[in-house]
């Protein structure tokens, strides 16, 4: 299958579509929705939301070359057994700030629980909905990696590039694509596909400080727009060569 070649930071990258996936983050409704946790705790999610848009896009053109979709969302059991021990740092974090397992009205009116699985919060928000044959995996942990089934799909799989999308940026999926690293993965992070609400409007975000991470370290980042302009390019590339 012919290579992508996309127009990347430090370097443009050559991706190979049969050896790569779509990474989406945590693109759930308790981060990026109205009446979600996020929401609720008085959290900027509008940057979550401008990057909906572009992820949309990335989706629709990785399905064309049929690149697998993976969806990572955070959600814990009803029961709270895999939130940590009672002194772990994740637990008390995430019970102090984000009151992860009390019991709301969603947007919807269904009775729900705040970063509980199967709920309306653990839900992918309605514009990237997850279709038939995607990967979606449950994480309790900021990175993707940390006690999942996500390196064993990858593998079986065959992918060795990760498109990487979804939020937040200096938190899940800075955590994501630092594991990805440690396991010898190529990463992409397109820069409008994610967000950080994290002092967005000072004047270095933590949204900048990851992504010149991933830019020196970590793997190589770009945009929607040069991912598609790649992915149109090599549609007509394989036109040419029918011709």
């Amino acid at each position: 299958m012919q290579a992508i070649i996309v127009d990347a930071k430090p370097q443009p990258v050559s991706i190979d579509p049969a050896k790569a996936a779509i990474l989406v983050v945590d693109m759930q409704n308790d981060f990026g929705s109205e009446g979600g946790m996020f929401h609720r705790a008085g959290i900027d999610i509008s940057g979550i939301r401008q990057a909906v848009g572009p992820t949309a896009t990335v989706i629709a053109a990785a399905r064309d070359l049929n690149i697998p979709i993976v969806y990572l969302k955070m959600g814990y059991r009803p029961d709270l057994s895999d939130l940590g021990s009672s002194d772990a740092p994740n637990r008390l974090r995430h019970l102090h700030l984000f009151g992860v397992g009390e019991t709301i009205t969603a947007p919807n009116g269904k009775d729900g629980r705040i970063l509980i699985r199967d709920t309306w919060g653990t839900d992918i928000v309605d514009e990237l909905a997850p279709a038939a044959g995607d990967v979606v995996l449950y994480k309790t942990r900021f990175s993707g990696f940390y006690e999942t089934e996500l390196d064993a799909v990858l593998k079986s799989a065959g992918v060795k590039h990760l498109i990487v999308t979804g939020c937040t940026t200096s938190v899940c999926v800075e955590s994501t694509i630092r594991d990805a690293f440690f396991r010898d993965y190529h990463c992409l992070l397109l820069t409008d596909c994610t967000s950080e609400p994290i002092a967005r409007d000072a004047p270095r975000s933590n949204h900048d400080a990851s992504v010149t991470l991933v830019e020196i370290l970590f793997g190589w980042t770009s945009t929607s727009d040069h991912f598609l302009q790649a992915v149109g390019t090599r549609a007509q590339g394989s036109l040419e060569v029918a011709e």
